[in-house]
């Protein structure tokens, strides 16, 4: 078990997310320092101690690369406590495999019963520990043993959610648990490449990143990255220009490239120069091919055209940054949703974990590619604005549709394109 929190490491988006879940003291931070053999969480005998979800990515064996997820206590109490639980229920949207830390000698409580139905409702992977073995009569982590000084255990065998029984104190049963998790890994489908199956070896790829004062300094942001990765996984060459040297760069190329690919907001400026007949799109489409997203996002752009002076329109994006003038998500895409629409529209913005639950006031939703946010967390935000009858798209997709391309920018994908017609 090992931290991995280099260069080389892999993304957070991509790791199997386990969410660690119960009440104040139930022993969660312990079993977390157990399970890593790493002073990782603090602990303390005073309830409340963890006040905001914590995330640390390492590597997990048997399992891999992972992130961990503790939480506040989901019995916390007052105002500011109640916020606290909302937000380890918030947890759940993105959690690959659920954690329920219950103390042993305690036994289970309305609220993790409450958080039981949830997880189920969810159908999330899931396990159940009963923590604090140490503390029992006899102090082993035998399950049939331990089972007898467990109050209320009946209620748990009807959830029909395994569950174990461990101790972080002299480890006991640390080891199965680690098995455990590892086994409850859910099989996914494998996600869309983001461009290695729109190209073919020995191709040219051309991408286009705009370097101004929103750039982060000194390094290319996650999608960039990982667009080049896919491209020589599949054998082609990428070529790394930006928005002012690209007309010298395709001349000098000497050859069209097979596609080109995009910052949104340099949409406008490289389809002018990039010809017709060569295929061009975003990293911001790509990447919600990639999560999972992108038809529906395509069919919530439908409805920009539909906005009206004061609609509420919310700008969500993924991850936080310090905005600089000339950021995409507060200032250029507010300026060319007003040039498009010629509303004057209300915007409201979120970032990192912040997701309304209630959309209800919004008239849509745009939402960044979420590059830093795991395909569950994509999927739930998808299907959540879908549930409550609320268009939302991607930044990508508004910036073409905003430029009149969609339609070209959708080119590598032509049964969407072809929704547009």
């Amino acid at each position: 078990m090992s931290g991995n929190s280099g260069l080389n490491a892999t993304p957070s988006a991509d790791r199997v997310h386990i969410g660690i879940f119960g009440r104040r003291n139930a022993g969660k931070s312990s079993l977390i320092n157990a399970l890593t053999n790493q002073n990782l969480a603090i602990v303390s005998d005073t309830p409340g101690t963890t006040t905001d979800p914590v995330s640390k990515a390492m590597e997990l064996l048997p399992l891999g690369p992972i992130l961990l997820i503790d939480t506040p206590g989901i019995d916390d109490e007052g105002e500011l406590g109640s916020l606290r639980v909302q937000r380890s229920y918030q947890v759940l949207n993105k959690t690959d495999i659920a954690l329920l830390v219950i103390e042993a000698s305690a036994g289970p409580s309305p609220e993790d019963m409450a958080l039981l139905g949830r997880i189920r409702a969810k159908k999330l992977p899931s396990l159940l520990v009963f923590t604090k073995a140490d503390q029992l009569p006899g102090g082993g982590t035998d399950l049939k043993e331990a089972e007898e000084h467990i109050p209320r255990i009946s209620e748990i065998r009807a959830t029909h959610i395994p569950y174990r029984v461990v101790s972080s104190v002299t480890k006991g049963s640390i080891h199965d648990l680690r098995e455990t998790l590892a086994r409850l890994v859910p099989e996914k489908a494998a996600p869309f490449p983001l461009c290695a199956d729109l190209i073919r070896p020995g191709d040219f790829v051309v991408l286009v990143i705009p370097i101004d004062k929103a750039a982060p300094k000194g390094r290319l942001i996650l999608p960039e990255q990982q667009t080049i990765r896919d491209i020589l996984d599949a054998g082609a060459v990428s070529l790394v220009t930006r928005e002012d040297k690209l007309a010298e760069t395709l001349e000098k190329l000497g050859r069209d490239p097979a596609l080109v690919i995009t910052d949104s907001q340099a949409f406008g400026v490289v389809n002018r120069i990039v010809p017709d007949r060569v295929r061009l799109t975003s990293f911001s489409i790509l990447m919600a091919r990639h999560k999972g997203n992108l038809e529906q996002a395509v069919d919530g752009a439908a409805h920009l055209k539909q906005l009206q002076d004061g609609d509420k329109v919310l700008i969500s994006e993924g991850c936080t940054h310090h905005r600089q003038c000339g950021d995409i998500g507060t200032d250029k895409l507010p300026r060319w949703l007003a040039e498009f629409t010629g509303k004057q529209l209300d915007l409201s913005w979120t970032s990192g974990t912040e997701f309304p639950l209630d959309l209800g006031p919004y008239r849509m939703v745009i939402h960044c590619g979420g590059c830093m946010l795991n395909e569950r967390e994509m999927q739930y935000r998808y299907h959540w604005a879908q549930d409550q009858g609320i268009p939302m798209t991607n930044y990508g997709i508004t910036i073409a549709h905003c430029h009149g391309i969609l339609k070209r920018a959708l080119g590598p994908f032509p049964d969407l394109a072809a929704r547009l017609d």
